[in-house]
């Protein structure tokens, strides 16, 4: 044989399939990517540009030696619906004037209805995208607003039932809209750039990026049967007469007796029809309210140490100052400076009393609410609302006294 055929056979025979040795037929899986020595590098790395970072503690009051009421049931309240979460968003403004005139409607006509924040909280930021393009992008553009908000919004656009619109979309239970307000933003800042001015397309645009994120507000709804539209909602359903609330303010540096703007950046479209009285009057209108079974929307601040959620009470430490000393120059003072702002918008719902001093339960849709054996719940001391609270809105009922003083 020679050696290019006995090569070639060769090759032939190598070829070949082994006799009895099956076929290998491979198969797929999904599994997790892993690459443990590349993360840990990456931990690594980030270990050292981190080094030099350490979480900085607060100062918080040592809340041990408060005596507090125990739990919700020490408070005499007035109906209103259980807390529910504003979730990852700066709505605290809607949540707690919806809860508020939830609570209106009860006291008023006795019925139990949930309405739904997501609607007022849509056609604001409408409102909001418009007063931008108006004033040329000098008109802020936040997540927060104030409590006449709600009634203004609803006289624009009424309002529908929580049923009727949620704000989640299909799956999602909590709502989270860092997403959609930076859209919207930078949007907007884009908007500003470029002098797009053109009021009509900034409107749909942004309802656009709403509608992806939190859905689209119905246009009509169906209530026993009967098809209403979110105005004749409101005028028939809910049946408030939104011109009966007022708002009152207390800040020495506007003057008192007069109607006043508040401001603030949350009072976006600048506002004026705030009542500003003196501390004693401000109080006492608190005092008499929420005795008489009516319920408040407050606005204050929340950054004091002696405001904690795991311990769920609000008071003022006497190491900032003591109770004997707190007067409309120290609340000024505050404000003034800064550490008082218009941080956060509550609902007060009852009253306790202990040691002589007022408590008053207030229902908070805040995230800080949820962490203490009253969820959904804080405990505010009568000197912590003297101090901190610096607007609230009420039915003139309660305050048609002091509204006498006003000049027409």
């Amino acid at each position: 044989m020679n050696r290019t055929f006995a090569l070639a056979a060769l090759c032939v025979v190598l070829t070949l399939p082994l006799v009895g040795q099956p076929e290998r037929h491979d198969k797929a899986v999904f599994v997790d990517p892993r690459n443990e020595f590349y993360d840990k590098l990456k931990s690594d790395a980030e270990k050292f540009r981190n080094r030099e970072v350490q979480k900085k503690k607060e100062l918080r009051l040592d809340f041990s030696g408060i005596s507090a009421p125990a739990g919700v049931a020490e408070f005499t309240s007035s109906w209103h619906n259980p807390p529910v979460t504003q979730g990852l968003s700066g709505m605290c403004w809607c949540f707690s004037t919806t809860s508020f005139f939830e609570s209106e409607i009860h006291r008023l006509s006795g019925r139990e209805i949930k309405l739904s924040e997501l609607y007022t909280v849509y056609w604001e930021y409408v409102e909001k995208a418009r007063g931008f393009v108006r004033e040329r992008g000098n008109s802020a553009f936040g997540q927060g607003s104030e409590a006449n908000a709600v009634p203004r919004i609803w006289k624009m656009y009424g309002v529908v039932p929580l049923s009727a619109y949620t704000g989640l979309l299909p799956g999602q239970t909590v709502h989270d809209h860092d997403a959609m307000f930076n859209e919207m933003k930078t949007y907007l800042q884009s908007v500003r750039t470029s002098c797009a001015w053109n009021e009509e397309e900034v409107i749909k645009t942004i309802r656009g990026i709403m509608n992806h994120y939190i859905g689209e507000p119905p246009a009509a709804l169906t209530v026993n049967g009967k098809p209403m539209t979110p105005g004749e909602y409101l005028a028939n359903v809910v049946k408030l007469n939104l011109d009966d609330y007022v708002n009152i303010l207390s800040l020495m540096q506007k003057p008192y007796f007069q109607q006043v703007e508040y401001e603030v950046t949350d009072n976006w479209w600048h506002n004026t029809d705030y009542f500003n009285v003196p501390l004693d009057e401000f109080t006492s209108v608190i005092r008499n309210a929420i005795r008489k079974g009516y319920t408040l929307a407050l606005g204050g601040d929340t950054s004091e140490p002696g405001y904690e959620g795991h311990a769920g009470i609000a008071v003022v430490a006497t190491f900032d100052i003591p109770s004997a000393f707190i007067d409309e120059n120290a609340r000024q003072f505050r404000f003034g400076n800064g550490t008082t702002g218009d941080d956060h918008g509550i609902h007060l719902v009852g009253l306790a009393q202990k040691d002589g001093r007022d408590w008053y339960l207030i229902k908070d849709s805040g995230s800080g609410s949820r962490n203490n054996t009253h969820p959904g719940y804080y405990f505010y001391h009568e000197d912590y609302v003297k101090l901190k609270i610096v607007d609230f809105m009420v039915h003139r009922d309660v305050a048609e006294e002091l509204l006498k003083r006003f000049a027409k």
